[in-house]
C-alpha cells in the first residue's frame, strides 16, 4: 500500500501529541499526588489531636478533701436508705429523701474532678476507714440497722448530726488549705446545706 506524505505527517503529529500528553502526567506525579487530590491536607487531618494538658490548678488539700469526702456522703447515703424501712416519722422520711438526693450527684462531682487531676476514682467499699470527722464505726451501724420505730429515729438523729458536723470541719479544711475552685465550691455547698439539716435535726430531737 501506497503511503502519501500527508499522512505521514498526520502520524507524526499523533505521536509527538501523545508524547507530551505522557511527559506532562508523569511531571504531575512526580511528588507521590495525583490530580485533585491534596495529601497534605488529608495527612494533616489524619495525624492524632494533642492530648490535654494536666491540670494544675489544685493541691494537696483539694486532693484530700475530695478523697475523705466521698466515703463520707457514702455513708450518709447508706444511712439514708435505711429509713423507710425502719421509721413511719414523715418528717424523718423525707430529711432521708433530701441527703440522698443532695449527696449522691456530689459524689459523682468528686469522682470527675478526681479524675480531672489525674486521680484515681474513689471507692466506698468499707468507706475508706473512720479517721475522717463524724464517720460510724461498724458497732454504731449495725446498732443502728437492728434498731426500729422512735429508737430508730433517735439514733439516726444524732449519729447523722455527729456525721454532718464532722462533714463541715472537713470542708472547712478543704476552704483553709485548698486552692482549687470547684472543690472550694463543694466545699461551701456542704457548709451551707448540712449545717440547715443540723438545725433541722435539733429541733426534731427536741420534739422527740
Amino acid at each position: 500500500m501506497f503511503i502519501t506524505p500527508a499522512r505521514i505527517k498526520a502520524v507524526a503529529i499523533a505521536g509527538a501529541a501523545a508524547a507530551a500528553l505522557f511527559t506532562a502526567g508523569c511531571s504531575n506525579d512526580k511528588d507521590g499526588t495525583m490530580p485533585g487530590m491534596n495529601h497534605s491536607a488529608s495527612s494533616s487531618a489524619a495525624s492524632p489531636s494533642a492530648a490535654p494538658a494536666a491540670r494544675t490548678d489544685f493541691n494537696d488539700a483539694d486532693v484530700t478533701f475530695l478523697q475523705q469526702m466521698y466515703p463520707h456522703h457514702a455513708q450518709a447515703v447508706e444511712m439514708a436508705k435505711l429509713v423507710p424501712s425502719r421509721s413511719q416519722n414523715p418528717r424523718l422520711l423525707a430529711l432521708a429523701t433530701a441527703v440522698e438526693q443532695a449527696q449522691t450527684p456530689e459524689m459523682q462531682q468528686i469522682t470527675t474532678l478526681l479524675q480531672s487531676f489525674g486521680k484515681p476514682a474513689p471507692a466506698a467499699a468499707g468507706h475508706g476507714g473512720h479517721a475522717m470527722p463524724g464517720m460510724m464505726s461498724g458497732e454504731q451501724m449495725s446498732a443502728l440497722q437492728a434498731a426500729t420505730g422512735a429508737e430508730f429515729d433517735r439514733q439516726w438523729l444524732t449519729l447523722m448530726i455527729e456525721h454532718h458536723t464532722g462533714a463541715i470541719d472537713m470542708a472547712k479544711t478543704e476552704l483553709a488549705g485548698g486552692v482549687n475552685a470547684e472543690s472550694k465550691a463543694l466545699a461551701t455547698n456542704v457548709i451551707a446545706d448540712q449545717q440547715k439539716e443540723i438545725d433541722t435535726m435539733r429541733g426534731m430531737l427536741a420534739q422527740s
